[in-house]
């Protein structure tokens, strides 16, 4: 097309193409997540060259290196991406499940069943995974959706969403099911928010400063996702083996991810113990650590800040700070965390239940890396995000956060 259509127009056609989404069955809704999945490997060359155009632009801007990985894809990534969809084409259909249902004393039969939401708008910044990942999820749930991407990611989002059009024409459903709002300028997203009546829920997806701007200026509900300052506390009564493996884990894994902790928190009574054999492991493993006092005392430690604590890195930094007790870990958490993940490394269940009932957020794991904080690892397929605020769903959001509800009502004449 020579000409992009404007948001509304966009927003206009996604709703038209609602209705008969929210009416197919899942073996349709199924049959196209299997075309996308294949498309998307067929088109592999075809992808990877517009990936590997947005990537150069990025490098020769200077993006720091942790913005580029989320950029970047692989052949792996791209198969990664297809499995998803395959992943999600396996899951149960949550459209028409029955939430709760009684016959009420005066005869009437109530039924309160899944619905899709309708359109959903996606503002998320460099990932171009998320394309195929909030494009299939949608389509599962029987929801439209309107992509805007960053501009950054442009050449790559447009290839997906081309074979992905087409693989759900040629299975049968509308194209405009998945459409992409053009990133070519910060109007397409202002418009996106105020698409209110025609879009009915936005999904952010990046950083503090991308979801703080969607979340303070959309007139369209907003569902908001996580950043993530994500903590993890080591007890007195950790096993230092698993406190050792736990916290590398979860810091170096994969660095610029929102699950990826960002804070180190140990118990005062073991820290003579963990920490020679902690703060090495980091090192080597290229971490720079932000520590307090008890950390300053090894070679290469940052003293650190407020700032420090409250900032997710997303690369390879974690603040570090030793604590007299689990009440003051707590009052830690309360002060500076997202509200994210959460983890605990303790073998005192105790103290594992008072951690769990006390730390407020999305996810709080106890023994576990804050890598699991995910939506495949769950066993949700592949996410759309995950909610760290409290209304509607938190969390890791698969296809059963991505619908509403409404209440069906079946009488035989009844009057009032």
């Amino acid at each position: 097309m020579s000409t992009a259509p404007s948001v509304a127009e966009a927003a206009d056609r996604a709703r038209r193409a609602s209705r008969g989404l929210a009416l197919a069955t899942r073996a349709q809704k199924d049959r196209a997540l299997h075309a996308m999945a294949d498309a998307l490997g067929e088109a592999e060359d075809e992808i990877l060259a517009a990936n590997a155009a947005d990537v150069t632009r990025a490098e020769d801007a200077g993006t720091p290196a942790n913005v580029v990985d989320r950029l970047r894809l692989t052949p792996e990534r791209l198969a990664g991406m297809a499995d998803g969809l395959r992943e999600v084409a396996g899951l149960p259909d949550p459209v028409g499940e029955v939430l709760r249902g009684s016959t009420l004393a005066n005869g009437l039969e109530l039924r309160q069943v899944r619905v899709p939401f309708g359109v959903v708008g996606m503002i998320y910044e460099a990932r171009p995974n998320v394309t195929a990942d909030a494009a299939g999820i949608c389509l599962k749930s029987g929801n439209a959706v309107l992509l805007r991407g960053s501009s950054s990611a442009r050449s790559s989002n447009a290839a997906i969403v081309e074979v992905l059009r087409g693989a759900v024409e040629s299975a049968g459903l509308e194209a405009d099911v998945v459409q992409m709002v053009p990133a070519d300028s910060r109007e397409t997203v202002k418009e996106l928010m105020r698409a209110r009546g025609l879009v009915d829920v936005l999904i952010p997806r990046g950083g503090a400063g991308l979801i703080r701007s969607v979340v303070e200026e959309s007139t369209v509900p907003v569902i908001e996702t996580g950043v993530g300052n994500c903590h993890v506390y080591v007890d007195r009564a950790a096993d230092l083996d698993k406190a050792l493996a736990i916290v590398v884990n979860a810091k170096t894994h994969r660095t610029s991810v929102c699950n990826a902790a960002e804070s180190l928190l140990v118990h005062a009574a073991i820290a003579d113990e963990l920490l020679p054999r902690l703060v090495p492991a980091l090192q080597e493993a290229g971490v720079t650590i932000h520590g307090d006092r008890s950390f300053e005392a090894y070679d290469g430690v940052v003293a650190a800040t407020d700032d420090d604590y409250a900032t997710e890195y997303l690369s390879l930094d974690i603040s570090a700070r030793v604590v007299d007790d689990l009440e003051a870990a707590i009052e830690h958490i309360h002060r500076f965390s997202s509200h994210h993940t959460d983890a605990i490394v303790t073998e005192d269940q105790g103290a594992a239940r008072r951690f769990v009932a006390a730390v407020d957020a999305a996810a709080v794991l106890v023994n576990a890396s804050t890598r699991f904080t995910d939506g495949g690892e769950f066993g949700f397929g592949a996410e759309i995000g995950i909610s760290t605020q409290k209304l509607h769903a938190r969390g890791p959001m698969g296809l059963p956060e991505m619908t509403t509800s409404k209440f069906v009502v079946t009488g035989d004449g009844h009057v009032r």
